[in-house]
């Protein structure tokens, strides 16, 4: 059997992998100079191979459409993803969350570890080589009859589309028994994801859930970000919320960081998939817990513990202990106290201003930022038309899809790795088990 892969990246080269293990011939087009662009720049350089959790926690951080994701995820799962690196001479760690990384640190050794299981299975890579289409049966029927050699027995009793090749980008037709498509999808455009693939399936009648930016960074429009701008904070609680409304639509705990256009870090790249759709609805606010650890009264007795060593500092050299040196100019601002106040003339209802401020420190985001920054897409092509327990399209027989193309996307913490291997895997193995 004779098997096209379209795209070298994580779930392509993974697909390749399972379809040739069973017997299948395989060639993978590439359109970049080399595999796995995309892998080489995941977990800053690192790559985030998938999450040691158990299979519960690694399913309940996919966002969009867990369910769909069952087959695929219990037929490959994060154990089997480790054994097979592990098996392929890659060495792994844990680190913190359960994030899997080569012991190296170095995504490269990822990438020539598929390389190389691919070339011992025989399968074969062409590079700078762009798809541009595929060739469906009804399609060569199409120019068969108009070439008078059209023999009508030769049309599918199911009535479906059935792909029997590609078309390259120089007009060359390519004939195969199967396709499995793995091209991304529209981040990091640079990486070869600009959704020439979902484009392609589109044309080909699949539907198309709107695409949006995923574990991106986010634009604020308060002047202090750029003030704050390099701040690395940790152990803070975050909450966003929707114009007028009291109840946060999304919380959590750990890490972000303040740039000149807003805010960024991995509590807010969860975020972003989170609340990415709500931002078109209006301005969402977020409020920061800058001690998520102590209680009102807490931080008021922390406070006056301070200020008790420094009763006659004035204020503003009086949060030197309590807050990082660039936010406390900030904090100042907004808690209304004179910075030239001596501390032990500040009056507990201002303690009581300074406790807010620290305690529900809101910032105004306007939206996210672009394709460019990033880290996967939301959206693509729709799930409903491709089988969970095959991967193959419902539209195209024969067309199998996987990876980050379908609208199914997770948060940070080696996840989406998971679902590209996952889903890869069961590609191509469907790929060669399922009839003609």
């Amino acid at each position: 059997m004779n098997i096209a892969v379209i795209g070298a990246g994580a779930a392509g080269m993974m697909a390749a992998y399972s379809a040739a293990i069973n017997g299948a011939k395989i060639t993978v087009y590439e359109r970049n100079e080399k595999a796995g662009k995309k892998i080489y720049i995941t977990g800053k350089g690192r790559c985030n191979v998938c999450n040691a959790s158990d299979l519960d926690d690694v399913l309940n951080h996919i966002v969009t459409n867990k369910k769909f994701m069952y087959s695929s995820i219990y037929s490959f799962t994060n154990e089997d993803v480790m054994k097979f690196f592990e098996e392929h001479g890659l060495r792994l760690k844990v680190e913190r969350g359960n994030r899997v990384f080569p012991e190296s640190d170095h995504s490269q050794d990822v990438i020539n570890t598929l390389k190389m299981v691919l070339r011992d299975h025989g399968v074969k890579i062409i590079y700078d080589q762009l798809v541009t289409g595929i060739i469906t049966k009804d399609d060569f029927l199409q120019d068969e009859k108009e070439s008078n050699c059209h023999n009508s027995s030769n049309v599918d009793q199911s009535g479906m589309k059935k792909v029997i090749g590609i078309i390259l980008k120089n007009g060359e037709k390519k004939f195969y028994d199967k396709v499995i498509f793995a091209t991304g999808g529209v981040s990091y455009p640079v990486t070869g994801s600009d959704g020439t693939g979902i484009s392609i399936l589109e044309k080909e009648g699949h539907g198309i859930v709107k695409m949006r930016p995923a574990l991106v960074p986010m634009n604020c429009t308060d002047e202090c970000v750029k003030e704050l701008q390099g701040l690395a904070l940790k152990n803070v609680k975050v909450f966003f919320y929707e114009k007028g409304k009291k109840k946060p639509i999304y919380e959590d705990f750990g890490e972000m960081l303040f740039t000149h256009f807003g805010v960024s870090g991995p509590v807010i790249l969860s975020a972003s998939s989170i609340i990415g759709k709500k931002i078109k609805d209006g301005e969402l606010s977020l409020v920061i817990d800058l001690k998520p650890a102590l209680s009102d009264k807490q931080l008021d007795d922390r406070i006056l513990r301070d200020f008790d060593d420094s009763k006659n500092k004035d204020f503003r050299n009086a949060l030197d202990g309590l807050l990082p040196k660039s936010l406390i100019p900030v904090i100042i601002e907004r808690c209304k106290i004179n910075p030239f106040k001596k501390v032990h003339e500040i009056a507990k209802s201002e303690r009581m201003d300074l406790v807010l401020a620290i305690k529900k420190f809101d910032l105004h985001i306007s939206s996210l930022r672009g394709w460019n920054e990033a880290i996967i897409t939301s959206g693509g092509i729709n799930v409903k038309e491709i089988n969970p327990a095959t991967m193959e399209s419902k539209k195209i027989k024969n067309l199998y899809i996987a990876g980050e193309m379908m609208d199914v996307d997770a948060l940070t913490g080696g996840y989406n790795l998971q679902v590209a291997w996952s889903t890869g895997w069961l590609a191509g193995m469907s790929a060669v088990s399922d009839k003609l």
